[in-house]
């Protein structure tokens, strides 16, 4: 009985990290706005000034086509990785304290707050996914359901990233240039705006490193078909991440002072 009385609790814990992460996520309109600003306009003006001109193989020089699953990549992987600023905000508030001395594992609090942000961050990928359609850009829709397992699986996996390094700070601004000069090279190194098949041996060497590059890959193939290496390869590499980064976090949130 102890131990389902444990377990019950250890999942209320979960569900109430989610809960509140969700109820700030939606109080927040002009964040969830502002979040689809930039990959708006990439899709947007980038897509459609370079749409046709490039010669994409398969897609008949459609380039808004190929860029969206990089589009929804960026989302990703922006609002994701950020989310770890939850940790930093909390310290300073005083909430992360009280959280800390519930009698609940700390890995329960870290693997809430990350499916909390997951969460939202799939629900901006969704929207970013709507609006290229308006667009024009023509998708799988049979495949969505797949998109939205993938999309939770790559969003989790940095949220718990931005987590893990968010515990071994307490200045808000050091981790939003920490995040700056991280999310850049991993979004661009992604092969979200180019074919990694072309790219030079260098850059394609370190897109192999970039875990969102199996992420943007895994969207490319569920919704227009095209894979450089394989979905089974995408999905197999983004687990490691995910349990390795989820591992990590709860590490180093379990390190934190009370």
């Amino acid at each position: 009985m102890d131990g389902v009385e444990e377990t019950m609790s250890e999942l209320t814990a979960i569900y109430a990290m989610w809960k509140r992460e969700m109820i700030r996520f939606f109080r927040v309109k002009s964040r969830i706005i502002g979040s689809l600003g930039m990959p708006f306009l990439f899709l947007a003006v980038l897509g459609s000034g370079l749409n046709g001109v490039l010669n994409i193989p398969g897609l008949q020089g459609n380039y808004m086509q190929f860029i969206t699953p990089g589009i929804l990549g960026m989302v990703l992987l922006f609002n994701s990785i950020f989310a770890g600023v939850i940790v930093i905000t909390d310290r300073q508030f005083g909430f992360l304290k009280e959280t800390l001395v519930a009698p609940v594992k700390r890995s329960s609090i870290v693997f809430g707050k990350a499916l909390g942000g997951a969460t939202a961050a799939v629900i901006q990928g969704l929207l970013m996914l709507a609006i290229a359609m308006l667009l024009g850009v023509q998708v799988n829709l049979a495949a969505i359901p797949f998109v939205l397992l993938l999309m939770l699986l790559i969003a989790t996996g940095f949220v718990s990233l931005g987590l893990a390094i968010a515990s071994t700070m307490e200045d808000m601004q050091a981790f939003q240039l920490i995040m700056n000069f991280l999310v850049m090279p991993l979004f661009f190194l992604s092969g979200g705006l180019f074919p990694l098949t072309t790219a030079p041996d260098v850059v394609r060497w370190l897109s192999y490193i970039d875990p969102l590059t199996y992420g943007v890959d895994g969207l490319r193939y569920l919704l227009l078909g095209h894979t450089v290496f394989s979905i089974g390869i995408d999905l197999a590499v983004l687990t490691v991440f995910l349990i390795g980064s989820t591992l990590l976090a709860a590490h180093l949130f379990g390190k934190i002072e009370n």
